[in-house]
């Protein structure tokens, strides 16, 4: 390991020589260089210290130190990435010290569950991302730094809201009912996947400059340590912090953002507009062309603006008085696209990690806080704009609009309001203030102690706590329109305070068995968690009558017991086993515990002698892993086994003569809800050449879920409801990884990295029914807009992947033109009936690739990171819209999209396939330039400055806004802006 120091200064720091009542004998003066073993360089930085006390100092620029100590004492040397050294003082005045680079400390170490591995001894699939190759620019929400980074993890962001949330999933879903997110543990905390009210994103509370790693565990013999939770996978964030005898380091970033619209959804314009108007209004009575304006309104440009951002993290790391910490402040404040949309963020956080005797016991303490406030705008506006009549104005100067504020409103006959027309988009925005308070507080403490008379034993005990306290308010203009009848909600308040307790307690023991050249590392542990949440809610009318008060609390109780045993022999077969015994109260005390084992064996082959002739063979390991891991987010509250009742409210009271009563209102539960279970088998190797500047892995998996938690109708009569979740059918996933990354140049003053993954996955429903039903069609999900309610066009079906469309089969011109209403008849019964839908496509991708490159020359950096997605269909609910039945409906006109030039429908056709399209791309995710100034001002200071677009283009043939869509539906969808930042970084 080479060293550079030239030109470094580092602050010299007097630790102190501290007196003890002991009186000192023969106290002499040494002094000496510290240099690196191998290059001779000298080392700043150096920790001197006596042992057993606090007396020491720390080598200047030069690598020099001075020291008064006691003729035989013990002094310690340690130095970050190198072994410690200890001498007795003897007579000598003059000590120079040549210290050794720890390779052990060198081999990169991953985190798993409860505990840490290195990398070439990891048994199952993990994958670790770590700062330096982190997605640039503007990101507020965490999870943008990680996408198209892992083969295999397919992170889809549910809109362009400033902090919006994202769809994440690990190897594609296991479940139909329950939640498909995986589990996310920071700093050892696991955090509870339901959303904290008042927010879009639960991971918005953790500030993006504050991470160091993202370890993703995705086979089960990584994730059954974690039982119960583990079935969608698991994903482990760890923060920054600071290294004990690392120097005070001061870190300045700073960013300010712009976002665009990229592109609309093609509507008619105004003159379009008028043009169809008239055109119909010749044998169509019931279109009125006197309900047209003069106005030319492009509704879309009149919602979105340029959003800015800014975004400042302040950090200082190193060692006071020998204790490491590190402790950050942030703000954010970003615009979203949609005016009125609003993030404003303040975080902070704090990691003291201490160690005491002679470093047999270990203290850890993080504590991470977070404010954020919102203003959500209401996304509603993005439907009007696109149906508004552009023929008329924003605001209108008669005098009868005064009533709304001057909004354009569309007016009956008689003037009064016409309570079917399309809302004015832009009086959405303006007149209803959707805000948000959200204070959030991450704090964990953990005490491990290495057992004086057993050093091979070490004790582990943690706690911690997530808290979070939201407070909102939902204000709305009593001018807006739509808020004239009385049973209108105006104004909201609510409230939501959550906590999540935690408590484990892990012994780890390791030994070096010499004799039969074995390592064991063992691990047994207990932990508890407790989830509480509360919540209130007020709602009023215009008449400030209430409408809706209520009050809700909720929880449950994790307790887990687990182990796991890691074995070496002769370093490179390696066998690891784990067993995890969770009970939930989420279930009936039959059905309360679950127990998850998993095994997994890796075989390092390039360590065989057989090998040893293939010099370009620097890694080579075969991995085969096997696992169960169960599920109990069950999205459908903590007591779906329990017979539980729901209080009406204002607007669903029974009347009894002159007096309206509150009615209790049953829920449906299945007492007999169990576990859900998937089961996972997973081959895997991983290789690397010339020294791993050429390095990936290949893995190959399936996973059976069984015991289904899945939402299905059930006879009337039978329980208190007509959809029940219970535990009925089977799914499988089968997949394919690839990741390749290559170090193409490596000279002093350029680099060049690559970085590509592929990963295929297909998911199958196998069993829905407890029975053989050859005329059961499935479960329908999937709930589009525009035509109606209770309209589905997705199902889960025996034989079909996840969401797969149910839908007609369309008939097509000689033109390629849709024929309105006319259908494939697929059973031959020469009738159009339900029995001619087909299964047609789902939304998942069968094939997505990630790509990635870092170029640096001398002080120039320059990359860029883009994703792949084959072989994801979407249905276009937008289009549905294009149809001219719409036109004119109670006195209003509706605009449409452009669609309609070419379908020409004049009904709903909303159940064919013509609206499910191929939404395959490719998507430049980010590109970014920098120039960093090095050591300047007096050799003190590293100075970057970098620019960054994200969104950069898109390349599809889907004709929607945007192809990426977490549902597979894409209905006024919150589009993706693309965002230049300009940014400076400075660290002192």
């Amino acid at each position: 390991m080479k060293i550079i120091r030239k030109n470094l200064n580092v602050l010299l720091m007097a630790l102190g020589l501290l007196l003890s009542n002991v009186a000192w004998s023969q106290v002499v003066s040494i002094s000496g260089t510290v240099t690196d073993s191998t290059t001779g360089e000298p080392l700043p930085g150096v920790t001197v210290l006596v042992k057993g006390t606090t007396i020491g100092t720390i080598t200047n620029f030069d690598g020099e130190y001075v020291l008064d100590a006691e003729k035989g004492v013990t002094v310690q040397f340690s130095y970050i990435g190198y072994t410690t050294t200890e001498l007795i003082i003897g007579d000598q005045t003059t000590v120079n010290v040549q210290l050794a680079v720890d390779t052990e400390q060198l081999e990169e170490v991953v985190v798993i569950g409860y505990g840490q591995v290195k990398k070439n001894d990891a048994t199952g699939s993990v994958v670790a991302v770590k700062s330096d190759d982190f997605n640039q620019g503007a990101t507020s929400s965490p999870q943008e730094l990680i996408v198209g980074k892992i083969a295999g993890v397919n992170i889809t962001s549910e809109g362009g809201a400033p902090g919006s949330g994202s769809q994440i999933r690990i190897r594609g879903g296991s479940s139909m009912s329950a939640s498909n997110d995986p589990l996310i543990i920071v700093d050892g905390m696991p955090l509870d996947n339901r959303t904290i009210s008042g927010m879009s994103n639960i991971l918005n509370s953790i500030n993006p400059a504050d991470i160091e790693t993202f370890t993703v565990l995705k086979d089960a013999s990584a994730t059954a340590i974690y039982g119960s939770r583990a079935s969608n996978g698991v994903i482990l964030i760890t923060t920054k912090k600071g290294t004990k005898g690392q120097d005070l380091r001061l870190s300045f970033d700073s960013k300010f953002s712009v976002g665009q619209v990229k592109e609309t959804i093609s509507v008619l314009n105004a003159d379009e507009f008028r043009q169809l108007v008239n055109e119909r209004a010749v044998d169509h009575s019931s279109v009125n062309p006197a309900l047209m304006g003069a106005a030319n309104t492009n509704w879309q440009d009149e919602i979105f603006q340029t959003a800015i951002g800014q975004d400042y993290n302040l950090g200082l790391s190193g060692s006071a008085a020998t204790i490491p910490f590190r402790a950050s402040v942030g703000y954010t404040n970003q615009d979203g696209i949609l005016k009125t949309s609003n993030l404003e963020r303040y975080t902070g956080s704090l990691n003291v990690t201490p160690d005491f005797l002679e470093n047999h016991l270990k203290l850890s303490l993080g504590v991470k806080a977070m404010k954020i406030n919102n203003r959500f705008a209401d996304k509603g506006a993005i439907g009007s704009a696109l149906r508004f009549d552009p023929t008329h104005p924003v605001k209108d100067d008669d005098p009868k609009y005064d009533r709304y504020g001057g909004y354009y409103t569309w007016l009956m006959a008689d003037g009064t309001r016409n309570v079917n027309g399309t809302r004015n988009p832009v009086a959405q925005l303006m007149q209803r203030a959707d805000e948000s308070d959200v204070s959030r507080v991450i704090a964990d403490f953990q005490a491990n102690y290495k057992v004086h008379f057993l050093p091979e034993l070490n004790v582990t005990v943690k706690g911690g706590i997530d808290y979070s306290n939201s407070d909102g308010t939902i204000v709305t203009d009593t001018l807006a329109a739509w808020t004239q009848a009385s049973s209108v909600g105006v104004n909201r308040v609510y409230t939501q305070e959550k906590n999540n307790k935690l408590f484990n307690f892990i012994l780890n023991y390791q030994k070096d068995l010499e004799g039969i050249d074995s390592r064991i590392d063992a691990m047994a542990g207990y932990e508890w968690q407790h989830f509480h949440i509360s919540s209130s809610a007020m709602e009023w009318d215009r008449n400030d009558d209430e409408i809706e008060d209520s009050k809700d609390a909720t929880e449950n109780y994790l307790v887990s017991f687990f182990g796991r045993l890691n074995y070496t022999f002769k370093d490179r077969y390696l066998l690891t086993a784990t067993i995890r015994q969770d009970g939930s109260s989420r279930f009936h005390k039959d059905n309360r515990w679950g127990t998850f084992p998993s095994f997994a064996f890796a075989w390092r082959m390039n360590e065989e002698a057989f090998m040893k002739n293939f010099k370009e063979l620097s890694n080579l390991k075969l991995r085969l892993g096997y696992g169960v891991t169960g599920q109990q987010e069950l999205n459908s509250g903590d007591y779906p086994y329990l017979g539980t009742y729901r209080l009406s409210d204002n607007r669903t009271q029974y009347q009894f003569g002159d007096q309206y009563y509150t009615l209790i209102r049953p829920n449906g539960y299945d007492e007999s809800l169990e576990w859900e279970e998937t089961t996972t088998y997973n081959v895997g190797l991983d290789f690397g050449f010339f020294d791993n500047r050429l390095n990936g892995s290949v893995e190959v998996y399936k996973r059976k879920t069984e015991k289904l938690l899945n939402t299905i109708p059930v006879p009337a009569g039978t329980n208190f409801t007509d959809r029940l979740l219970t535990n009925v059918g089977d799914l499988e996933n089968n997949g394919l990884e690839f990741s390749l990354n290559g170090i193409i140049i490596s000279k002093e003053d350029m680099n060049w990295e690559l970085g590509f993954n592929l990963a295929y996955n297909k998911n199958e429903v196998t069993r829905l029914t407890n029975y053989d039903d050859p005329n059961y069609k499935g479960v329908e999900v999937g709930g589009i807009s525009g035509v109606g309610v209770g309209n589905y066009i997705q199902i889960n079906a025996v034989g079909q992947s996840l969401n797969t469309f149910y839908v007609y089969q369309q008939v097509y011109d000689t033109d390629g033109k849709p024929i309105e209403g006319l259908y494939v008849d697929r059973n031959n019964d020469g009738q159009i009936t339900l029995d001619d839908k087909y299964y047609f496509k789902d939304p998942a991708p069968t094939v997505s690739m990630g790509f990635s490159s870092k170029f640096n020359y001398k002080n120039w950096d320059f990359g860029f990171s883009g994703r792949i997605s084959l072989g994801n269909y979407v249905y276009n609910n937008v289009i549905v819209g294009a149809r001219y039945q719409e036109l004119t409906v109670n006195e209003y006109l509706t605009n449409m999209p452009s669609e309609i030039k070419f379908s020409q429908f004049e009904t709903a056709q909303q159940y064919s396939d013509y609206f499910v399209k191929d939404a395959s791309f490719l998507r430049l995710d980010n590109i970014s330039l920098g120039y960093t100034f090095k050591k300047i001002i007096k050799d003190k200071v590293n100075l970057r400055l970098y620019s960054t677009v994200q969104n950069v283009f898109v390349i599809t043939d889907y004709d929607g806004l945007d192809p990426e869509i977490p549902s597979g539906i894409d209905n006024d969808v919150y589009p993706r802006p693309r965002t230049f930042t300009f940014g400076l970084s400075a660290n002192f």
